[in-house]
């Protein structure tokens, strides 16, 4: 094998390989003669066919394989004697394109081809200890574990019915049959039969509900509404529907009281343990917040210290994934970056720097756990996998077969879990030091980047 150098720019290279005819050859006869005892040909009896006859007869069924195989091994064994690593899979391009290929295919020539790729851009080696992080935290107030329960007191409201004669008002529920059609016409979506709806949530179109309120059990009440402009079904956008409804329930709301009878309903046995296991939960929250601003401070540390060339098709492809989500959003919800206070060049260069910042801390974080040999583990693995299987009772079997034989989806679960573990690994060997905050601190993400926490790409 000879491999010429083309092209060395930056992180971008081009290297021309070239396997000789007779190496060609020789892996042919190899595997010409492993056939030889396998297969059964007219006229002469199993392992006695000449190489010649072999060759005739199967060269053309086996060079396809036999050269993609050695196309794979030239290519890892160019990198390794050049001591690179492929920021991303090496385009590849065969020299003379199909008639060159057909020539080395058929022993005419030598087979050359061309590999286009990106390096792995070398990253100094930073002593964690040195890292001084904040890790703020906060402890959980009476009033905390008051305002959950709170929330659980809302949450738990039962109904009433009212007399047949009573008028529906704000914060009554109302059980209606009801038809939607635009232009004449049902929609799909807009029909259903003993819908509940709480009259003042806010849980249907805008201007629904108001026009409810009033109605009495038995009444037929015509209900003619606009669709919102950014209304997720396209279709349904900024169109006007009419309503016919049909009364069959007005109830009235019952609230909870946050007592012994709240805690029994919930399957406590008392109002105390309700309030121990909410007092718990409050505190697994707060664990969980300070965990992700630790995360957010080291990262933006990582961010702030590891500067090298970034390699430019990882950064083009975390933009377009970015763009395509931002642009798509936007025409969904019929609006324009000047609507959002900016411009499509500035937005341009805002959200490429958020793909820079992503595509550099991937690149960090995989190094991490190459150089220091972390990795999740097939019992982890199994772990969240069956997880994920619990959540689909009776359809056990087919999840664990989807995400088994889809290796996107496992890298999807492993990717995260990977990050934390180099997370955790850098945590552990840095000089973290903690730092008392409000509750409101500790959960506010106005100042936060939205991009910071993400799952990383480990796999360059």
């Amino acid at each position: 094998m000879q491999v010429t150098e083309k092209l060395n720019e930056g992180l971008r290279r081009e290297l021309k390989i070239v396997v000789e005819m007779n190496e060609l050859d020789r892996r042919l006869i190899e595997r010409l003669d492993e056939m030889r005892g396998t297969v059964q040909l007219r006229g002469f009896r199993r392992g006695k066919a000449p190489l010649s006859h072999l060759r005739r007869t199967f060269t053309k069924q086996i060079m396809p394989e036999l050269v993609q195989n050695i196309v794979q091994e030239s290519t890892r064994e160019a990198l390794e004697q050049r001591k690179e690593r492929a920021a991303v899979q090496p385009k590849l391009a065969f020299e003379g394109e199909e008639s060159g290929l057909e020539q080395a295919m058929t022993g005419k020539a030598d087979l050359a081809f061309t590999l286009e790729f990106e390096v792995m851009p070398e990253m100094e080696s930073i002593e964690f200890s040195t890292l001084q992080l904040k890790k703020p935290v906060a402890e959980v107030q009476d009033s905390d574990i008051d305002d959950a329960l709170e929330n659980i007191r809302k949450e738990q409201k039962s109904y009433e019915p009212r007399d047949e004669k009573a008028t529906a008002a704000n914060g009554d529920r109302v059980t209606i049959d009801f038809i939607g059609s635009i232009d004449g016409e049902a929609f799909e979506g807009g029909t259903a039969e003993g819908a509940p709806l709480e009259l003042g949530s806010g849980s249907f179109i805008p201007g629904f509900e108001e026009q409810l309120v009033g109605v009495v059990v038995g009444e037929d009440r015509i209900v003619t509404v606009t669709f919102p402009e950014g209304y997720e079904a396209t279709h349904l956008a900024g169109k006007e529907a009419i309503f016919n409804i049909k009364v069959k329930e007005v109830s009235a709301s019952i609230e909870a009281s946050i007592d012994d009878d709240l805690a029994i309903s919930l399957g406590f046995t008392k109002l105390d343990e309700l309030r121990d296991a909410v007092s718990k939960r409050c505190e697994e929250g707060f664990v969980q917040a300070s965990r992700m601003k630790l995360k957010r401070n080291l990262l933006d540390k990582l961010d702030e210290l590891y500067k090298f060339d970034l390699p430019p098709s990882l950064v083009e492809s975390e933009f377009d994934g970015i763009w395509n989500n931002v642009t798509t959003d936007l025409e969904r919800a019929k609006r324009t970056f000047e609507d959002e206070g900016s411009s499509e060049d500035k937005a341009r260069e805002d959200y490429r720097a958020i793909a820079e910042r992503r595509v550099r801390l991937g690149l960090i974080l995989a190094e991490v756990s190459e150089k220091n040999g972390i990795v999740v583990s097939d019992e982890e693995m199994d772990g969240v996998l069956a997880e994920r299987t619990r959540q689909y009772p009776g359809q056990e079997d087919q999840v664990m077969s989807f995400y088994r034989n889809n290796p996107q989806a496992m890298s999807e679960i492993r990717s995260p879990l990977l990050e934390e573990k180099v997370v955790d690994f850098v945590l552990e060997l840095a000089d973290v030091s903690d730092e008392t905050v409000t509750r409101d601190e500790l959960f506010n993400q106005d100042d936060d980047d939205h991009d910071h926490d993400h799952d990383h790409d480990h796999d360059h």
